[in-house]
């Protein structure tokens, strides 16, 4: 019998909009879904709720009320979703708060379609990996 390769779903969380269009081309070229792009924190984590993504590249500095680590943490505990950053901030103390979520992977912007992508199947793979050994 033939295995159904099934097409990782991707939620991009980005509050510019020519980066997250951007990414999403990027990212569809690679050969993931991105059914949706969220611009602020309620948003993605009502669009993760929505649809239930494979993983959520997910920008540290959202517009609104919540940023990115803050969205993640709660996306991570609600739906155990796996998120990677992508962004342009590497300081101490953002990289303190981001390590305390358990990211997949952290990506500096400008990047590389080729670190995308790796960060990408690792961070899907460690992620099934996990849930296989936790059944």
């Amino acid at each position: 019998m033939e295995e159904i390769e099934i097409i990782p779903k991707i939620l991009v969380v980005e509050d510019e909009n020519i980066v997250a269009l951007e990414l999403k081309k990027r990212l569809k070229k690679l050969g993931y879904q991105v059914p949706s792009v969220a611009a602020t924190g309620m948003e993605a984590i009502n669009k993760a709720k929505g649809f239930l993504p494979d993983l959520v590249i997910m920008d540290i500095r959202l517009k609104g009320d919540m940023d990115g680590i803050q969205t993640a943490q709660e996306i991570h505990e609600r739906f155990n979703i796996p998120i990677i950053y992508l962004t342009a901030h590497s300081d101490d103390e953002t990289l303190k708060r981001a390590k305390q979520t358990e990211p997949y992977g952290y990506i500096l912007k400008p990047f590389e379609e080729d670190d995308l992508r790796t960060a990408i199947e690792i961070a899907l793979y460690k992620h099934k990996m996990e849930n296989c050994h936790n059944k």
